[in-house]
């Protein structure tokens, strides 16, 4: 709900997500389901998803504003494709990707199968998701999971300034590139020259933009306001 409602707000202008503690996710409440199940029952995931999880993630992609991941521990199950969903994946030392459902079972979720093969490839996937092996940091940095490693000393510091120069960014340009680069995966070169034609357009038509440029001639910083 916290996610959803700071998408909602538009004073914020870039979102930071972490975890408090040691983790940045677990996943699931595996001694809920362990209940339900014991009184013979077969807990409904399926319309936790559909209900839930899966509007957040559309959510987040169709967002303006920038999301950035500070993966901090473990991010396990859902909790993987949540991080993964983000526009900019940090981690730190001792963070690790784990597509923990196969040790239960069942099947990858929160956007997981759609994101993590087009982030590392389909064969590196079925090795994270069939073997529920964790990837650690370093590894994830040299995959694509993460674009950039910090000491976990560093990483909310890091993490933050990211997000705090985000926030003073060209918030609509943001939205633009976000939606450039996830139709970049399915649309040939003429269809995103088109995107680029259109989107171009769009964004000198922002008062940003001529605050971008007024600050280039000026030779000063320009103070961007999101519109």
């Amino acid at each position: 709900q916290t996610m959803s409602d700071a998408l909602d707000d538009n004073s914020v202008r870039a979102i930071l997500m972490t975890g408090e503690g040691q983790a940045f996710c677990a996943g699931a409440q595996l001694k809920d389901m362990s209940n339900e199940q014991s009184q013979g029952g077969t807990p409904d995931v399926g319309r936790s998803l559909r209900d839930y999880i899966n509007p957040l993630l559309i959510k987040m992609t169709n967002a303006d504003k920038p999301i950035i991941a500070a993966v901090n521990g473990a991010a396990a199950g859902v909790g993987c494709g949540l991080a993964l969903a983000a526009d900019i994946v940090l981690v730190g030392r001792s963070g690790y990707f784990f597509q923990s459902f196969i040790r239960l079972g069942v099947v990858p979720d929160g956007g997981s199968s759609y994101t993590i093969p087009r982030l590392i490839g389909p064969g590196r996937a079925a090795l994270m998701m069939m073997l529920g092996e964790k990837i650690d940091a370093e590894t994830a940095l040299q995959w694509g999971l993460a674009c950039k490693l910090f000491e976990d000393s560093e990483l909310a510091a890091q993490s933050h300034a990211i997000a705090m120069k985000m926030a003073q960014g060209p918030t609509l340009a943001y939205g633009r590139i976000k939606q450039m680069l996830r139709a970049s995966l399915d649309n040939p070169f003429a269809d995103q020259l088109e995107l680029e034609a259109a989107y171009q357009q769009a964004s000198f038509d922002t008062d940003d933009c001529q605050e971008g440029i007024a600050a280039f001639v000026e030779k000063r910083t320009p103070v961007f306001k999101g519109q």
